[in-house]
């Protein structure tokens, strides 16, 4: 893995780390979450990965766009992060469980005060969701669901049943979207980040709730009909971003932008 931005010798240049097999702790050291914002408030970063053509995924599934080095810092921003947002149709699509306790990461838990693993948090306004999955019977940390205050009672019922702790985000049964990083930030979750899918993110960021987007760019043509990484409504003037980091392997592109 190379750095390709910003380039060796700038002022925020941590030392030599090109043309080699990064460690962990150095890509833990290159995304680390700013310092906490305050007031209640999150930083919410997004992780995708799309092919060269724009899809966000193959046939319903992110993986057959990955790769080595893809995973490595998928799982690196997993270990860095309180909570995972996810939306629910990417959670049946992609079969998720709870999150990993990783122990090259605990030490570096435990100094920022986090449990041992990240909670996962599903956005739903349908409460369709299979309680009987790892997701919710053997998660490390508790799952979290955010619904509307409409969400069919039945389904918040059988979610606390579950053991999973149910967040009312919007009024009616779906979600507010802006009102996703103040709601778990208030439970000490500030250090955010979403995988999606696509539908989830475009809502985020049409809100305004998007600081951060972990783009990796696959040396792939998926063709099809698969969605962007973002499928939301539109804005009246593109969101601008900076680039803070590029780093690319086997010719995968990382990409880390904020927002300007």
């Amino acid at each position: 893995m190379r750095r390709l931005f910003p380039p060796p010798g700038a002022d925020t240049d941590p030392g030599d780390l090109t043309d080699r097999q990064w460690s962990l702790d150095e890509l833990a050291d290159l995304y680390a979450y700013p310092p906490y914002p305050g007031e209640g408030r999150g930083w919410l970063r997004a992780n995708m990965v799309s092919s060269l053509d724009g899809a966000a995924h193959h046939e319903g599934r992110s993986q057959p766009l990955s790769g080595e080095g893809d995973m490595r810092i998928f799982g690196v921003l997993r270990a860095l992060a309180d909570v995972i947002v996810v939306g629910a149709e990417t959670v049946r699509q992609e079969g998720y469980r709870g999150a990993k306790a990783r122990r090259a990461f605990a030490e570096r838990r435990r100094a920022a005060g986090q449990t041992p693993a990240a909670a996962m948090a599903v956005v739903t306004a349908s409460m369709e969701l299979d309680f009987s999955s790892p997701l919710f019977t053997t998660p490390v940390t508790p799952t979290l669901v955010l619904t509307g205050a409409g969400a069919p009672q039945d389904r918040v019922r059988a979610a606390r049943a579950a053991g999973a702790e149910v967040l009312l985000a919007g009024e009616g049964t779906g979600v507010d979207p802006a009102r996703v990083p103040g709601l778990l930030a208030e439970r000490g979750l500030w250090r955010q980040l979403s995988e999606g899918g696509p539908r989830l993110l475009g809502q985020l960021s049409a809100a305004g709730a998007l600081d951060e987007a972990c783009l990796t760019w696959a040396p792939r043509l998926a063709l099809g009909d698969a969605p962007r990484i973002m499928d939301g409504p539109s804005v009246d003037v593109p969101v601008d971003l900076t680039l803070v980091s590029l780093l690319e392997e086997a010719g995968f592109l990382f990409s880390r932008y904020r927002r300007s």
